[in-house]
């Protein structure tokens, strides 16, 4: 077994008492048992999809418009052939601009001829042959955002409709280009027409969180996202992180916040920046939607996006948002609690230099005097520890340090 020096500031040990898991969700996490934590079953709904956070690929980050099934179909091959899909990436999802611009004469949705000539039925035929589900975008506006395309306001039965025989697994439904009607309205319109198709669609509604779909979209769908567009940029991941942990008390099994698609691999951060935009992603129960070229995407790349130890944390069967405990000058402490009685803590240095991080137990809901082991889900090892206060590191600018806590 190997040990991670961080001498002097070492993990520290205190013996005896028990976790507590009402510790960690209404002291440290202030999650009160008001918020409808006591039958996660409440929560799930009549689809049944989304116990965990969903998992997959998605078009737009990469290619935004210069989409086509060649490179869906592609993405297909390279999450098996990875060995991502075989860790959880199940989704493959198409975004804007698939459609032609206008419906045809019975006013249904035509596949784009030029970019996916063979229709998106054999398109969701060939992704479930890998073991795979497919994913598709629309519109509760009448154009989508690209505006080229028809958005689905007005034919939100016809579409959903029409998804579920083309064997669609997972709609993206945005929020461009409408009547000027409350979203709550629209977004209600689809999730009926969806819960009426042959064919259960997992619903992640893209309302860009301007009126607070946290308070409301878990009536409606699966996902919703809470923030604007994210970019690939350190100072995206860090203003988006802190907008989404104000809503972490509404998410839970089958409903979750949303804080927009993965950036790894995209080029335009380091990658302990990287490391860190997919810890505190795993930590909130983010979906993990990869946004990047799955074909061409470094070993450094897939090592990250593939790190089942932090996977687990996300896809964690108590299903409990992760959420920021402390911050000052940077320094930060998010934690969360997880099933079996752990604890998941991230040591996040958002400032430019190298610092010391530390945590005391009580921080992060733990007895003042718990015993724990202590595992690294970067270096894959188990740390050694000093009796003392808690949780200590020096910690690289723009980069953490991700542990779980477990009771001996």
């Amino acid at each position: 077994m190997r040990f991670l020096d961080i001498s002097p500031f070492a993990v520290l040990l205190l013996v005896s008492d028990v976790l507590c898991i009402s510790n960690v969700t209404s002291i440290a996490m202030n999650i009160s048992s008001s918020n409808g934590y006591g039958d996660y079953s409440d929560f799930l709904l009549s689809n049944g999809l989304a116990r965990t956070p969903p998992m997959g690929w998605n078009s737009w980050n990469h290619y935004q418009c210069n989409i086509n099934e060649k490179i869906v179909k592609r993405t297909a091959d390279a999450l098996v052939s990875t060995g991502l899909a075989a860790v959880g990436y199940k989704y493959v999802n198409i975004d804007d601009c698939w459609a032609e611009g206008e419906r045809d004469l019975r006013g249904n949705f035509k596949a784009k001829i030029s970019t996916f000539p063979s229709g998106i039925k054999a398109l969701a035929d060939y992704v479930h042959s890998r073991g795979l589900k497919l994913g598709i975008y629309s519109d509760a506006g009448y154009r989508t955002c690209s505006k080229t395309m028809p958005g689905s306001l007005g034919h939100e039965e016809q579409d959903a409709k029409t998804f579920a025989e083309w064997g669609v697994d997972y709609l993206k439904y945005d929020n461009c280009y409408h009547d000027g009607s409350r979203p709550q309205q629209r977004y209600a319109k689809m999730s009926y027409a969806l819960s009426k198709a042959s064919r259960p669609i997992l619903y992640s509604i893209c309302e860009w969180g301007e009126e607070n779909p946290a308070k409301w979209a878990g009536s409606y769908g699966n996902v919703w996202r809470t923030t604007g567009d994210i970019k690939d940029s350190w100072e995206s991941i860090t203003s988006i992180a802190d907008q989404n942990n104000v809503w972490g008390r509404y998410s839970g099994p089958g409903k979750w916040n949303d804080p927009d698609m993965l950036e790894v691999g995209n080029g335009g951060m380091s990658l302990e920046e990287y490391r860190a935009h997919f810890s505190i992603w795993a930590l909130m129960k983010a979906p993990l939607l990869i946004g990047c070229d799955v074909q061409s995407a470094s070993r450094e790349t897939l090592r990250i996006l593939g790190n089942k130890e932090v996977i687990d944390v996300n896809q964690d069967s108590l299903g409990v948002q992760g959420r920021k405990v402390r911050s000052i000058s940077g320094l930060e402490i998010w934690a969360g609690p997880l099933s079996k009685r752990r604890v998941v803590v991230l040591l996040w240095n958002r400032s430019n230099s190298r610092a010391p991080i530390s945590v005391r137990w009580r921080e992060v809901g733990l007895a003042p005097s718990i015993s724990v082991t202590v595992r690294d889900l970067w270096t894959h090892s188990f740390v050694s520890m000093n009796k003392r206060y808690g949780l200590a590191a020096y910690v690289a600018p723009h980069a953490c340090k991700m542990y779980i806590l477990t009771p001996i």
